[in-house]
């Protein structure tokens, strides 16, 4: 199951220097609600490598600030405390995948 994230919880996992995927996602954001399913299925299948969860930027912006996320849904891979890929806008799981698997290293 993908974790809920705050402002607080997603800098300690960044912090941590264990790979961290962040969606940011909004309620209002219609192509945010059909990427939580991809964003769960990744949870699932990776989340013994690394900490997969949502942040909703309504609640708390300023993680989104830190790393310029203009637009939603936007995923970030962390690695090493450093951000590593980027996914911008509605993608396939299989494109997280590739992002997360590249982050893993």
């Amino acid at each position: 199951m993908a974790i809920q994230f705050t402002d607080q919880t997603a800098q300690e996992a960044i912090a941590s220097g264990q790979a961290v995927v962040i969606d940011f996602w909004a309620t209002w954001c219609g192509p945010c609600i059909k990427l939580g399913p991809a964003v769960e299925e990744l949870a699932e299948k990776y989340g013994d490598k690394a900490l997969i969860g949502k942040l909703n930027i309504d609640e708390n912006d300023e993680v989104a600030s830190q790393f310029r996320v203009r637009n939603i849904p936007t995923v970030l891979f962390f690695k090493d405390g450093e951000m590593k890929e980027r996914s911008v806008g509605l993608v396939s799981l299989q494109a997280l995948e590739e992002k997360l698997l590249a982050t893993l290293g």
